[in-house]
């Protein structure tokens, strides 16, 4: 279980981007030892220019001194905090937030229209964008819920569950596709879709089933591709073909 105050002050000794450091479970302390107090998490520059007014200039030798003596210099609850910080001790633990249950994205269109190329269009890029939000999360969608306004603010929505729970854009794009074509798009100019992925669960929850085929596989080989391509350089730089008349 990671601590708070220890995840802070470790955080702050990483110099690359989305770099790591682990330290071993009882080792805090020695990891600490060489750093300066004002490394220390809630250490401020006074009270990092006190403790060098005595000598103490690593978190090696605050945790040395007695824990009286540190009250003494900082302050009863700043000092028994600076104390236990240096001897690597830290009460909060992190708490991981859950994830969302549901992802949304939408489309709201400059002028009203029934086109079908150009909703079937957009519906597709909605698609990539919630595939792509759910797997960032590592999530999958067990039902996906399409509302489409019209002009006049009436409005239609719909439910469907998947098969099984999914974050790739075939699986959402099959279903997205059915509750667009269950629509009929008799009632008038659209204004806007909305695309929503519901009951979220891990994405490893989600069935591995052996597939034989070859071209879903393919599909998905090029999915990830994309999304590496998409997280290097942007996503809107790489994307189905036929989405791009919706921009």
């Amino acid at each position: 279980m990671l601590h708070d105050d220890r995840l802070r002050t470790g955080s702050a000794q990483v110099l690359e981007p989305c770099g790591v450091l682990a330290v071993a479970p009882g080792q805090a302390a020695d990891w600490l030892a060489p750093l300066p107090v004002e490394a220390l998490h809630g250490i401020g520059p006074r009270q990092a220019d006190t403790l060098h007014e005595y000598g103490v200039h690593t978190a090696g030798l605050l945790a040395a001194v007695s824990p009286a003596m540190v009250q003494r210099l900082l302050g009863g609850k700043a000092g028994r905090t600076a104390a236990d910080r240096a001897r690597g001790i830290a009460p909060r633990l992190v708490v991981a937030r859950a994830l969302p249950s549901s992802a949304t994205v939408r489309r709201t269109f400059d002028r009203h229209t029934l086109d079908g190329a150009t909703v079937r269009a957009t519906l597709l890029d909605l698609v990539v964008q919630l595939g792509r939000l759910l797997r960032r999360r590592g999530q999958a969608a067990r039902a996906l819920t399409l509302t489409l306004g019209f002009a006049g603010g009436t409005g239609w929505a719909k439910t469907r569950r998947l098969t099984e729970p999914s974050a790739h854009d075939d699986d959402l794009r099959t279903l997205a596709y059915r509750l667009m074509d269950a629509a009929g798009l008799q009632r008038g100019c659209l204004t806007g879709i909305v695309l929503k992925g519901e009951d979220l669960v891990d994405a490893g929850q989600g069935a591995q089933q052996i597939s034989l085929d070859t071209a879903r596989e393919a599909r998905l080989v090029a999915e990830a591709a994309m999304d590496r391509t998409g997280d290097k350089f942007g996503p809107g730089v790489i994307g189905p073909a036929a989405a791009r008349c919706a921009s």
